[in-house]
């Protein structure tokens, strides 16, 4: 540390000894964290949440006028004088007493009621000298010398600023529980985003641009990635443990014109409530799902968009099929949970070790059941296809829209059409809703004009209670606790499964198209993703807007108009499906009265 232009210091090992030298530096004593007064802030002219982002604290009790107030050494006059004019409306004057930012920090942390609350990192961009959260986020690399040293750490104060950052922005993630963290630079700032429950949002305010080589060698130091290679994207991943248990962070960086994005997927590498009782609300659905996790042999496809929860529906299988009598073996990258029993791989491909090449090592080793991680070539996808002929049953996942177009998928790879129909046992296709908060929601009954949107109509539906989210206060004093004024709080799966018989396979075998697949699959009685939804909407577990987020586009309504025809009446103008009672067709409005 250099507190002179003209003279260095050499570097303080402890906050004792950085008192010392700002001490013998300044000529004025360095309040220590125990000197300091928080308890006071409640009684302060300013606002709690005022001396959070200014980073200061009240010293003493205010006498004659006078307010003692601890401020970090490094303040400059402009800052001070800053506060002073503060005080000064409230009636104070201010008594300067300097303190280590970290003490002051530390202070402040124990006013809070809610014990992990983060301090808001808009005062990092002022200082950047954050505490240090290695007492909660610790590398698990050397876990007997961390947890023997781990009061040593605790009490480092003379950690790295832009290590603490970085800390302090996983460990906020991972107390807020969210799925990711995107780290953005912009023109002229850099800006940090967390998604939760399926939505980004800013919880902070945005970063100087000028910290953005630094976050990101520290970032790609952590994932053990090439911090000169700045051309070209990068994988990786971060491990470290949380609160007792392993997380991993998947790390990917790609070059943009103001600098490299960073996004972090959040991995609870030790999450055990894994069942499919927990995943899957509709009963004729789970049971659908268990009897394909059963099967001998053959194989389930899974598919959905990143992050829809398809290694945690497998994984659910799985649990279900773990038994000292069966071989379960798993090739992953990344390997997502950790389920004991069962024996699981990650890909390396710079050893050259993919998904097709530990698939054939598997054929080696007496294999029951095999999960593979993503198929995304035409050797993979015919290694497994091959693996579910023998007597084995192959799970394994697929990136498409929904269940019928995973066929289509698998033709654009090159796999003949005999090995699909031969092997294929199902696929399941999912999304993630979000679940409307129970503490808030708001009870009402949409407009025939919405309900219409879906399909829906006002009269079959006037029995139904309608909640939509209350967000009238997002972010703000006063708004519910629950889901802190978003409206919703937790995800909720929606499945579409697509089981197959000798008619499908046989129309596959003939390379029928994605329509004439979904045709037949709604006549087995295959429930569409918006079908499914619009049940969890009327069951009050989601919201209609939540559902046209996720779930409503035109190809999807036309295929639950499909599926309610079935075995209803028709439309004579539109052809959509309708039942005995309407008066009128919700999609055209043509009269059902001849």
């Amino acid at each position: 540390m250099t507190l002179t232009p003209s003279r260095p210091v050499p570097e303080a090992v402890s906050a004792a000894q950085q008192r010392l030298e700002i001490e013998l530096l300044r000529g004025e004593p360095v309040m220590s964290a125990e000197q300091l007064q928080p308890e006071l802030l409640n009684n302060a002219v300013l606002p709690l949440e005022r001396w959070l982002k200014l980073g200061a604290c009240p010293a003493g009790e205010p006498e004659a006028g006078h307010l003692p107030v601890a401020v970090p050494s490094h303040w400059d006059q402009e800052q001070r004088q800053q506060l002073a004019v503060e005080l000064n409306r409230k009636g104070y004057i201010p008594e300067f007493r300097l303190a280590l930012s970290p003490d002051i920090q530390e202070a402040l942390g124990r006013t809070l009621e809610i014990p992990d609350v983060a301090i808001p990192l808009h005062s990092l961009t002022d200082e950047l000298g954050l505490r240090t959260d290695s007492e909660e986020l610790q590398e698990i690399s050397e876990l007997e010398d961390l947890e023997a040293d781990l009061a040593k750490a605790a009490g480092d104060a003379n950690a790295s600023p832009i290590i603490n950052l970085v800390n302090r922005l996983l460990v906020e993630a991972l107390t807020i529980e969210a799925s990711d963290i995107h780290i953005e630079p912009q023109e002229h700032t850099l800006e940090v985003r967390f998604r939760l429950d399926g939505v980004l949002q800013k919880r902070f305010e945005d970063l100087p641009r000028s910290l953005t080589p630094a976050v990101t060698s520290r970032v790609k130091i952590m994932a053990d990635l090439d911090i000169a290679e700045r051309r070209m994207p990068q994988d990786g991943r971060i491990r470290r443990r949380f609160r007792g248990r392993r997380m991993d962070f998947r790390v990917s960086t790609l070059p943009s014109r103001n600098g490299e994005k960073i996004v972090l997927r959040l991995l609870d590498s030790g999450a055990t409530e894994l069942g499919l009782d927990l995943l899957i609300s509709d009963p004729e659905a789970r049971r659908a799902l268990r009897d394909l996790g059963s099967k001998p042999y053959g194989m389930v496809l899974v598919t959905g968009p990143t992050g829809s929860g398809k290694s945690t529906t497998l994984y659910a299988l799985l649990a279900e099929r773990n038994d000292p009598g069966i071989n379960i073996s798993t090739v992953e990258d990344p390997i997502e949970y950790t389920l004991p029993g069962i024996t699981q791989t990650q890909v390396n491909r710079e050893k050259g070790l993919d998904f097709a090449k530990a698939l054939r090592a598997f054929m080696r080793q007496d294999p029951d059941v095999l999960l593979v991680g993503e198929t995304r070539d035409l050797e993979t996808a015919k290694t497994a296809m091959e693996a579910a002929l023998t007597g084995h049953l192959v799970m394994t996942t697929l990136h498409c829209n929904d269940a019928p177009s995973a066929i289509a998928r698998l033709d654009e790879m090159g796999v003949e059409p005999f090995l699909v129909s031969a092997s294929l046992l199902g696929v399941i296709s999912q999304r993630l809703v979000r679940r409307v908060c129970n503490a808030c929601r708001i009870p009402y009954h949409p407009e025939p004009a919405e309900l219409g949107r879906f399909g829906m109509v006002g009269s079959q539906e006037a029995e139904i209670t309608f909640y939509r989210a209350n967000t009238t206060h997002v972010g703000m004093e006063g708004c519910c606790p629950v889901c802190n004024g978003t409206g919703y709080k937790g995800r909720i799966g929606v499945f579409e499964i697509l089981r197959m018989n000798d008619e499908l396979s046989a129309a596959i075998a003939r390379r029928q198209s994605t329509d004439v697949l979904r045709r037949m699959a709604l006549e087995t009685g295959m429930k569409t993703l918006l079908g499914y939804g619009l049940q969890l909407v009327r069951e009050g577990h989601t919201t209609l807007a939540e559902v046209e987020r996720i779930l409503l586009t035109d190809s999807s309504l036309e295929s639950e108009r499909r599926a309610r025809s079935i075995h209803g009446i028709t439309c004579r103008s539109c052809g959509a499906g309708l039942h005995e009672e309407w008066l009128e067709c919700p999609y055209c409005l043509t009269s059902t009265q001849l």
